[in-house]
């Protein structure tokens, strides 16, 4: 007998990860035996480092399985400090920093913890898949600001400005991007910055790929550029992508103490604190004096001019130039595909 279930209106407005579902796809193919490239997630095919697994493996050894605080452990979360302080020109308290099961989490918690019914967020598109949704099971609305190649895929400060109204709540920046590559400049950052502080909008500044950016550009963190928005920026990283360690499930946001402190909330009745062993293992990747991210970094730009080189003799195929991140998006209308 057939039993229908009357799950959430918000649930039903949600659509599931294609990113997620192509990826499974692929791999129940690649299980039956055929050949298949997945060019779904967004997933380093280098190895965590071994220095990162040995320290986990120590932590086990060392019995340190059991709950840990909410928000973190203090070592990590003053690692987490240094690292912001030395990489970024953030100054941030441990008590600022919120750990994780990963940076996609982090953003979660952040719009549970700052949109209410009907708030409107603002997401310039090409987009990541989840932003939308993550929206959507707060029961905000997405708002999303169109950019084009001409432009590099990103958004100025005029059609910023020009977006935002009343029920405006807040900005997602994500730079470098996912899926464009995208890079913006501290010139492009200090005119969106303005904006923001001009209207109070606040701004999640997703930086899970900072360490990925080629041509010897520099990452620029949003919230380093001035006290004003520093004040109005939740500031989201992760291990994933600058570690190999996509299966780990760890990240990290750095807000205003306030916001920190209500996310730190959410997730006491959530999933509670990140995996206490992987903490652990975090700590000793932002100590460890090794060249494993220029070592992927490079990797990845070789990987990116040769894939350009190549797709540069398709002549129904477009692109821009990725600057950042690993993704090469392409306009392919021209092929019929599209």
């Amino acid at each position: 007998m057939h039993r229908e279930y009357h799950v959430s209106q918000r649930t039903q407005q949600v659509l599931p990860s294609s990113t997620l579902a192509i990826t499974a796809r692929a791999k129940k193919l690649k299980s039956e035996g055929r050949d298949v490239i997945s060019l779904a997630a967004g997933e380093p095919d280098f190895d965590t480092p071994d220095f990162i697994k040995d320290a986990c493996i120590a932590a086990l050894k060392d019995g340190f399985t059991k709950y840990t605080p909410t928000s973190g452990i203090l070592e990590l979360k003053e690692a987490i400090a240094a690292k912001f302080s030395s990489d970024n020109n953030l100054e941030y308290s441990p008590e600022q920093i919120v750990v994780s099961c990963g940076a996609k989490h982090s953003i979660f918690n952040t719009l549970f913890a700052l949109v209410d019914k009907g708030d409107e967020v603002l997401i310039p598109s090409p987009y990541w898949v989840s932003y939308p949704e993550m929206v959507r099971l707060c029961e905000g609305i997405p708002v999303f600001l169109a950019t084009d190649a001409e432009n590099n895929f990103k958004i100025t400060p005029e059609q910023l400005e020009k977006n935002i109204n009343a029920k405006t709540k807040l900005l997602i920046l994500n730079s470098p991007s996912n899926p464009c590559g995208s890079v913006y400049s501290k010139e492009e950052l200090l005119g969106i910055a303005e904006v923001c502080v001009e209207n109070g909008i606040l701004v999640i500044s997703d930086e899970i790929y900072e360490k990925l950016v080629y041509d010897n550009l520099k990452h620029i963190s949003l919230a380093g550029l001035n006290k004003e928005i520093y004040n109005l920026t939740i500031t989201v990283n992760g291990f994933s992508k600058s570690f190999s360690m996509t299966g780990w499930r760890l990240g990290y946001l750095a807000a205003p103490l306030e916001i920190a402190r209500v996310i730190a909330k959410i997730q006491d009745h959530t999933t509670s604190n990140a995996t206490s062993f992987v903490q652990k293992a975090a700590v000793k990747a932002l100590q460890a004096k090794d060249d494993f991210i220029e070592r992927m970094r490079y990797e990845f730009q070789q990987r990116r001019d040769y894939a350009l080189s190549e797709l540069s003799k398709i002549e129904k195929i477009k692109y821009i130039l990725p600057q950042g991140a690993f993704y090469i998006f392409c306009d392919i209308h021209k092929t019929g595909f599209g």
